[in-house]
């Protein structure tokens, strides 16, 4: 193979003709692999298979014990990793759920990472005493699997790393192994049963069963932790003199409840909190309530609230599109608790980000007002001379009254006189009254509100004044718009 991550180390006998693929421990890392990540678990338990299958990887041509080959066993661990997102599983949790011993699920780890299918992303640690931490680990693809089905792949982002390139294409000569492949990869591989119950029986007295995982044991991305992240949950195991003491009493160590009744307040924390937040950002809506709790683990845990949350994204800044809220969430709430590290800067965040809150509601009232000030309506004007021409003077006493010119106590007389002869007759009150009432059901008071109260009261009525008035209240409200289509 060209990468100088994954090495074609001949067969130790000469007549064997076929190379075995065989990645060394320095290269079993992320930042170091040859592979490429597999985008879910179905195509990764496809490279599995192929693995399995084509006997390029033989671990007992490199180690004098365990396991001698890649077979059903391995399969079925794989097949436990493939389930987690992200693979992080731990030790226990894969032999209650394999039935298998501690030292066999690590032989098959080291097969798979030998084979060049999983990777160090982060290596767990164990402290004879404490809590052991989880590795983590990501599922990758050999080069030997794309060159054996002639696969293309193409590099999307050139500034990205290698193992980010991703399939393109695949060639006609391979289409019929994929599909082969498929077929495995869709098939669960079970542990198989002896043929006698009394076999089975002893066999699971041994090795231990497959038993059901119960909440404090179960390895989920909320409950394993490692060496530099953060976790969600942490798994207490005994310690190895213990479990090596070959006793007659139970290995398992009784664990205080007031620790485990802690860590599960922790986690539902997170959830609680998780919760809150799809429940009240609208960007958030419809992601997944266990992503978010493990994004927003370190926060949860520092005993933020959501209120506290709100007030740390005013401060950060939220973009105008989000295209996946649970990874815009993680970079906004990077490094958060160590800033906002004591209660009083979280109080403090908040009250900034409440009093924008008032001044964003406040603006948008004072939009509503000034867009019904300049709202220009549509109605028509009275078909009689003389209303019109009252209008139109009351429009032009208004106008001088807001710029601050009065007209002369003699000229208002003088008009009222002109104009007391000029008083419309019933079909033009009629009239005026129907083109007001249809200005009030589109929410519409101009007509009205022009003339002076006395003059709209003697020509409308009081029931149509009153109308315009209880529209003009309800105009004033954020809560209440009018309009018309």
């Amino acid at each position: 193979m060209a990468a100088s991550a994954a090495v074609v180390v001949p067969a130790a006998r000469p007549a064997d003709a076929v190379a075995v693929l065989f990645v060394p421990e320095a290269s079993q890392w992320l930042s170091s692999s040859s592979g490429r990540i597999a985008t879910d678990g179905y195509s990764w338990m496809q490279a599995v298979h192929w693995v399995a299958g084509s006997g390029l990887y033989a671990p007992r041509r490199y180690r004098s014990h365990g396991p001698r080959s890649f077979g059903p066993t391995t399969v079925r661990v794989a097949q436990e990793l493939a389930a987690l997102f992200p693979c992080r599983p731990g030790i226990t949790y894969l032999v209650r759920r394999t039935g298998l011993s501690e030292r066999t699920v690590e032989y098959h780890l080291g097969m798979l990472r030998e084979a060049g299918l999983l990777a160090w992303i982060v290596k767990g640690t164990r402290v004879s005493g404490g809590p052991a931490q989880a590795s983590e680990f990501a599922r990758m693809i050999p080069m030997a699997f794309d060159a054996a089905l002639g696969i293309r792949t193409v590099q999307r982002d050139e500034g990205a790393p290698a193992y980010t390139r991703a399939a393109s294409g695949i060639a006609e000569a391979g289409r019929d192994l994929m599909a082969k492949l498929a077929k495995k990869a869709a098939r669960k591989v079970r542990k198989p049963r002896s043929r006698t119950s009394t076999k089975a029986s002893t066999r699971g007295a041994q090795q231990g069963g497959v038993t059901a995982v119960s909440d404090e044991a179960r390895c989920t991305p909320m409950q394993v932790g490692t060496s530099s992240v953060s976790t969600a949950g942490t798994t207490s195991l005994p310690p190895e003199s213990k479990l090596a003491s070959g006793g007659s009493k139970s290995p398992i160590v009784k664990k205080s409840k007031a620790k485990a009744g802690g860590r599960r307040n922790a986690v539902g924390r997170r959830f609680q909190l998780a919760r809150e937040l799809t429940q009240e950002l609208d960007w958030l809506r419809g992601c997944s309530v266990p992503r978010i709790a493990w994004v927003a683990r370190n926060v949860a845990d520092a005993g933020w609230t959501v209120t506290d949350v709100k007030g740390w994204l005013h401060l950060r800044g939220v973009a105008a599109r989000v295209h996946r809220g649970s990874g815009l969430l993680a970079v906004l709430l990077a490094g958060a608790e160590m800033v906002l590290d004591t209660p009083e800067k979280r109080v403090n965040a908040v009250e900034q980000w409440r009093g924008a809150q008032e001044a964003a509601r406040r603006h948008r009232i004072q939009q509503v007002r000034a867009r019904a000030e300049r709202y220009e309506s549509d109605w028509e004007a009275p078909s009689n001379r003389a209303v019109r021409r009252e209008v139109e003077a009351v429009f032009a006493h208004v106008k001088d009254a807001a710029n601050g010119r009065h007209q002369p106590q003699n000229e208002v007389t003088d008009d009222r006189d002109e104009d007391a002869g000029l008083e419309p007759n019933d079909q033009e009150l009629a009239q005026l009254r129907a083109t007001a009432a249809g200005e009030l059901m589109r929410g519409e008071t101009t007509l009205i509100r022009s003339m002076d109260p006395e003059m709209a009261l003697r020509i409308f009525g009081e029931r149509l004044v009153r109308r315009a008035a209880q529209i003009e209240d309800g105009s004033r409200s954020s809560l209440m718009t009018y309009g018309h289509r």
